[in-house]
């Protein structure tokens, strides 16, 4: 009798707390929580007879996953620039100097429906006093290459829907996931996408700055990645949800899975990532007990959400 009084005390605690943050929850997306779905100028920039404007979702640049949609203007003859080759390097230069990209798709694809060359930049830090991101941007016209240098402003990202982390694997590579979608989760099964890549250490010496080479980055390749949400806070209990998928990789190079979020709050993906070869080389399971009053451990790969 003393452990079904214990039991539906615990469960009354936790229904009670999950009314309550759910309450909290729900006021602050209201005020925090907005997606973005319409693409604007981020920066403008004149280059002898070109323009070059920039665009990506909300006109500015965000820590973590940003899609990148480039113009090219002649504006002598004011025809756009469509067969050129065009490069796409975003760097980071710190107060001694040195600078370090992200990753970020170097050569430009041209959408020839919507007429603009599209890419990617994963920025992995926002701008601040000590650190300053810069764009360098290549084109070809008329067999002439043009160079150009942009600085650009980086923001924080306060969708925390789209956040990103980055580590170093058992495999002693660099990576990074960064999450695409959904900006604005529903109580429901979610399509969850993320970016996952990996820097490519450079096997030659650095050329004339900036040297590509030195700076490249690849989207790994038929990985999987293994996904646990749960609510880690305590009044949660380790709560989790039934109907998710593991998240493997689509045409487009990022990779898809099924997230159920099943109330809003504090939620966190746990992840395993399993390469090719169907070893894991970074995460760690989590338990699947039910823990009220106690805080969930976390995978040593996952990235926390809030909604």
């Amino acid at each position: 009798m003393k452990k079904i009084s214990f039991f539906m005390t615990a469960m009354l605690f936790a229904v009670t707390a999950c009314t309550l943050d759910k309450t909290d929850y729900e006021d602050e997306i209201n005020t925090v929580v907005t997606e973005y779905i319409d693409y604007e100028e981020v920066v403008s920039i004149t280059k002898d007879q070109y323009l070059i404007n920039i665009v990506a979702l909300n006109g500015t640049f965000y820590k973590g996953y940003n899609e990148i949609r480039l113009n090219i203007t002649n504006t002598d003859t004011n025809e756009n620039v469509n067969t050129s080759d065009v490069t796409f390097l975003p760097l980071i230069t710190n107060y001694s100097g040195n600078s370090t990209s992200c990753p970020h798709q170097y050569n430009l694809d041209y959408n020839t429906a919507d007429d603009y060359y599209l890419g990617y930049a994963v920025f992995t830090e926002e701008s601040n006093d000590s650190e300053n991101w810069e764009l360098y941007i290549t084109f070809t016209d008329n067999e002439e290459t043009h160079y150009v240098t942009q600085a650009i402003t980086v923001e924080e990202q306060t969708n925390m829907n789209l956040n990103m982390t980055s580590f170093t694997a058992d495999d002693g590579e660099q990576y990074f996931i960064a999450l695409v979608a959904p900006q604005k989760p529903a109580i429901a099964e979610n399509e969850l996408v993320a970016g996952i890549y990996k820097y490519n250490q450079p096997t030659n010496e650095a050329g004339t700055f900036p040297d590509p080479t030195q700076f490249s980055y690849t989207e790994v390749t038929d990985y999987t990645l293994l996904l646990d949400p749960r609510m880690p806070e305590p009044s949660m209990g380790n709560h989790s949800s039934l109907n998710n998928e593991d998240l493997t990789q689509q045409d487009d190079g990022l990779y898809y899975g099924v997230v159920n979020y099943t109330m809003t709050g504090n939620w966190t993906l746990n992840f395993r990532m399993q390469n090719q070869y169907g070893e894991i080389i970074k995460g760690t399971e989590v338990s699947t007990e039910f823990t009220p009053g106690i805080e969930g451990a976390r995978s040593e790969l996952h990235i926390d959400i809030l909604f």
